[in-house]
């Protein structure tokens, strides 16, 4: 029973933790003021009067549509969908067989076989046409669109690398007979998505673009409006509060009862 009462209490600190996140992400964006492409071009000119070009650095939201760099729009891995930025996971399930006790124990298990997100840049675009830059870093996007959710049985007797389109390493599909299918998952930002990011504005490479902060801080990007992530913090910070004070007195009188018994 305290093992139980145990794992409650480290689930309730990573509970904390993550409502802290969750706290100050919500801040950062009512701290943080939305600021239109002229008016980051015009805090720009300021700070290369005063003989700091390419030192430009400011904190800011910007809203605008998403637009493909020069060289042209992305076509995501499975969907082949024209967009500005793809992300496609692949994962392996497949059963497995135990002896425990002397039984024959059966037991279906998943093991992610790919996971990639495109890292080329992009531009918020305005009403006006005037762009700035998107440096993505990694960032998975929140609120994003699924272009594919499919499951794709495995057939080893034709022993194609083959599944759904998408060539898998050789090593992944060997000879393994346990293996059930594999899973297939997809997100895409298509031109012209409406898009809100809180991150950090530079002019490290000349023309502005905004990104993660160099020195730390939150990059948010996503498809909601301000509002409606604000709005969504709250919630998961009042049931993340909720969550941690019950795990915690429950754990808590579960190591105790166990002590007295």
């Amino acid at each position: 029973m305290w093992i139980a009462g145990a794992l409650l209490v480290v689930a309730a600190v990573a509970g904390f933790f993550y409502m802290r996140h969750t706290k100050s992400e919500l801040h950062a964006m009512i701290g943080t003021e939305t600021l239109s492409i002229p008016e980051l071009e015009r805090l720009r000119g300021i700070s290369d009067e005063l003989g700091a070009k390419g030192s430009f650095r400011k904190v800011a939201e910007v809203v605008g549509a998403a637009h493909p760099r020069p060289e042209g729009l992305l076509t995501s891995e499975l969907s082949k969908t024209e967009c500005v930025w793809y992300r496609y996971q692949i994962e392996r399930q497949y059963e497995t067989v135990e002896y425990r006790d002397g039984k024959r124990h059966r037991s279906k298990r998943t093991e992610q076989v790919a996971n990639h997100t495109s890292w080329e840049g992009y531009a918020l675009i305005d009403e006006q046409r005037r762009t700035i830059g998107v440096d993505p870093n990694g960032t998975k996007p929140d609120g994003v669109e699924q272009t594919v959710n499919r499951f794709e049985p495995y057939r080893g007797n034709d022993g194609s690398p083959v599944l759904f389109g998408f060539t898998l390493p050789q090593f992944v599909l060997g000879n393994n007979s346990t293996t059930i299918g594999y899973q297939y998952r997809e997100w895409v930002i298509r031109p012209g998505r409406r898009l809100y990011i809180l991150g950090e504005v530079h002019d490290r490479i000349g023309p502005l673009v905004i990104g993660k902060p160099e020195n730390g801080g939150h990059f948010l990007l996503s498809t909601r409006t301000e509002q409606e992530l604000r709005d969504d913090r709250v919630k998961r910070h009042k049931l993340l509060a909720v969550g941690v004070i019950a795990a915690t007195l429950i754990g808590i009188v579960l190591v105790v009862a166990d002590v007295l018994t």
